[in-house]
């Protein structure tokens, strides 16, 4: 049996993955037919346009909403589709390969790239946040993170690096609430001027 079969939990982590990519696709859908309305009426307002900083019609119509030329929920939906399928035959019990394992850190950490420097651009170049690209952000996280712990786990043989990403795993929860805390605190900086006229 491989370490993957024996030690790594696959089935809770398939589970994970299904209800975190299911709510990355939801998200990449609405922000894709929103999307497509701004496309056929300009003047249109997206539901998730809430104030002047939680606004995601400002963001959408960005030159950073289309970074490879088209928009970027298109990325979302054809990423979280195959994070989500993967989910699903992990959570039913069914052996995955470790490429293909790694092939899911691999593209979840691209993700996790890609997300951070859409927040950089919202938070300090288009000055606004789309609610539904939150969510986007928030579900990446988590699945960028656990899936290079569980490749990793699944990969290393035993040893001082597998035992450094056994301990990682171990607080991994941890690990992803305090890089929310991070963007939340750099939200809250960033737009401070704007929050304290609500209190």
């Amino acid at each position: 049996m491989t370490a993957t079969e024996q030690e790594v939990p696959l089935r809770p982590f398939g589970r994970g993955l299904v209800v975190l990519a299911g709510l990355g696709l939801l998200a990449a859908f609405a922000l894709t037919v929103d999307k497509f309305r701004i496309l056929e009426d300009p003047s249109y307002t997206p539901m998730c346009n809430v104030n002047p900083v939680l606004s995601c019609g400002s963001i959408m119509r960005t030159d950073q909403a289309s970074a490879f030329g088209f928009p970027n929920p298109l990325l979302g939906l054809v990423g979280f589709s195959v994070v989500l399928t993967v989910g699903v035959l992990l959570a039913g019990g069914v052996r995955v390969p470790t490429w293909v394992l790694t092939g899911l850190a691999t593209g979840a950490g691209l993700g996790l790239a890609f997300v951070h420097w859409l927040a950089f651009q919202s938070l300090y170049r288009i000055n606004a946040l789309c609610p539904w690209c939150l969510v986007v952000w928030s579900v990446t996280i988590p699945i960028a993170v656990w899936s290079v712990l569980v490749a990793l786990r699944a990969a290393l043989p035993e040893g001082t690096a597998r035992r450094v990403v056994e301990a990682v795993w171990s607080v991994r929860y941890l690990v992803v609430l305090g890089w929310y805390l991070v963007v939340v605190v750099l939200a809250l900086v960033r737009f401070w001027d704007y929050w304290r006229t609500l209190l």
